[in-house]
């Protein structure tokens, strides 16, 4: 899963000059690399609003973190008041659950955990019985808000799981804090999702990113195709790489979870790569098409609005990987250097 972690990084104190100047953070986070590249012409300390931003999402919609508002909320707590970034998060959860008819449900949370893709232990036992009564909890029509911000959920052992989204809504808050901070031109990067911002002032030219070459090993990393990318958020997932074994029956379990089948099993499309506004809905509609399928995706790309998208699918078991690009995806493919 995309886990939903802070991110770690030192005092960057840039120089005031006429011309705003590249600054680049990077490091690991998360069990991968980041990358923040951003242009200022004005000294601010770059680390307490990065952790200030990391911690307050964390402190509202991480299921990693114990005290979190949504680790209370999945806990049975009635009281918490969420926060304008729940709010947020859980209404574009729901525009994609509509979008998708179901496909996209961070509900479907209680079953990621049954698979061991969450904070907690697998359950021993999956048979079709054990899967029948979970997914009774999955349901994004199962959560309301109230008024006053309260979580009422149809059953207390609904379970929300932000996830799958979280990551790129945090990407997108940092880009609000570096634009907040007066920085007009960002890209950053954060286990493969993105969000660029203006241009490359270094090149005069906007962003360039790649997207990732599944047959390539996991140490040896390189990409299909270049994409370029100005005021956009893109985000990718894939089973080729994220699954579990267990370890009694030798079942392979990939990392999506079909929230109707409640099945975590590969589906014909081996990667989504998706282009949207917001890296948070980039990301939505990325682990969407996974569980979609690549007929339903289509459909769904058909009728969404600024949505667009690169899938890599297979027409059978052991046929050879095809390539599918959405209407306006070939406007953002460049030759790759």
């Amino acid at each position: 899963m995309k886990y939903l972690l802070g991110l770690v990084l030192g005092l960057i104190a840039i120089s005031c000059d006429t011309d705003p100047k590249l600054v680049v953070l990077s490091g690991q986070a998360l069990g991968t690399g980041y990358q923040v590249q951003f242009y200022a012409d004005e000294r601010f300390e770059v680390s307490q609003k990065f952790d200030s931003t990391i911690a307050a999402i964390n402190k509202s919609m991480s299921t990693y973190q114990p005290d979190s508002d949504i680790s209370k909320i999945n806990a049975g707590n009635t009281t918490v008041v969420v926060d304008a970034m729940f709010k947020e998060v859980l209404a574009l959860s729901r525009k994609v659950y509509q979008a998708t008819n179901g496909y996209y449900d961070p509900t479907v949370g209680i079953l990621v955990n049954a698979y061991g893709f969450g904070p907690g232990k697998p359950l021993k036992q999956l048979d079709s019985t054990t899967l029948d009564s979970l997914k009774a909890y999955v349901g994004l029509d199962k959560i309301k808000i109230s008024e006053e911000g309260k979580i009422i959920k149809d059953d207390k052992s609904v379970y929300l799981d932000f996830n799958s989204i979280a990551k790129g809504y945090c990407i997108d808050r940092i880009g609000a804090m570096l634009e907040e901070n007066g920085v007009e031109h960002y890209l950053i990067e954060l286990g493969g999702e993105l969000l660029a911002h203006g241009k490359n002032l270094s090149k005069d030219q906007a962003w360039r990113v790649g997207i990732e070459n599944i047959n390539a090993p996991v140490t040896d990393r390189d990409y299909t195709e270049a994409v370029s990318l100005e005021n956009k958020g893109m985000a990718g997932s894939g089973n080729y790489r994220k699954f579990r074994v267990d370890s009694v029956t030798g079942q392979r379990y990939v990392h999506t979870v079909n929230p109707l089948t409640g099945l975590a099993e590969k589906s014909d499309v081996l990667s989504s790569t998706v282009i949207a506004k917001t890296c948070a809905e980039a990301d939505a509609y990325a682990t969407a098409f996974m569980a979609l399928g690549f007929e339903r995706s289509k459909q769904v790309l058909e009728q969404a609005d600024a949505i667009d998208a690169y899938l890599l699918y297979t027409q059978s078991e052991g046929d050879s990987v095809q390539v599918y690009m959405s209407t306006k995806f070939q406007e953002y493919l460049i030759p790759a250097n």
